[in-house]
């Protein structure tokens, strides 16, 4: 049977193809909706993601006014900054001040930003197309997704 991550990424692909024909919008890149759509059961660590890719977004938008930024490195720039925000967000200590019952406990499943490089794609089209654009583009298209993997697997989906 092939690997859940790796049929998300391909529907996600063609969704994300999809919604970039039909509405001009583009779902923070091609392979983040199908990252997205997995772990729609676990909202911090989504809501983690966003919160990395709007500060990579500020600070390589913060760079820019000092620095030239365009193009590839515009590009370059924005993914490795994710890259170091991710790096930086797993080495922070996470306080539990609230128990919250959504909050996962058990061991193996941490809290945590999706992927590396996902931050950086996330701020890219943030910064291309607008943020209201692109999370709806997200999280409307990694909605898609989880529908169309629990019709194919026929049931509610986990990592």
């Amino acid at each position: 049977m092939i690997e859940l991550l790796t049929v998300s990424i391909g529907i996600g692909l063609a969704v994300s193809l999809l919604f970039s024909e039909m509405f001009g919008l583009a779902a923070g890149g091609m392979v983040v909706p199908g990252y997205f759509a997995l772990f729609l059961n676990r909202p911090v660590d989504i809501a983690l993601t966003l919160i990395a890719a709007l500060f990579t977004y500020f600070v390589v938008h913060l760079l820019s006014t000092f620095i030239i930024v365009y193009g590839k490195r515009r590009t370059v720039l924005m993914i490795l900054i994710g890259y170091l925000v991710r790096m930086m967000m797993t080495s922070l200590p996470i306080v539990d001040v609230v128990p919250l019952q959504w909050v996962p406990t058990e061991p193996g499943s941490e809290i945590a930003v999706i992927g590396y490089i996902i931050p950086g794609l996330i701020a890219i089209w943030i910064d291309r197309q607008g943020l209201v654009e692109t999370l709806s583009a997200l999280i409307t298209a990694s909605v898609v997704i989880r529908l169309i993997l629990i019709i194919i697997y026929g049931v509610e989906l986990s990592l």
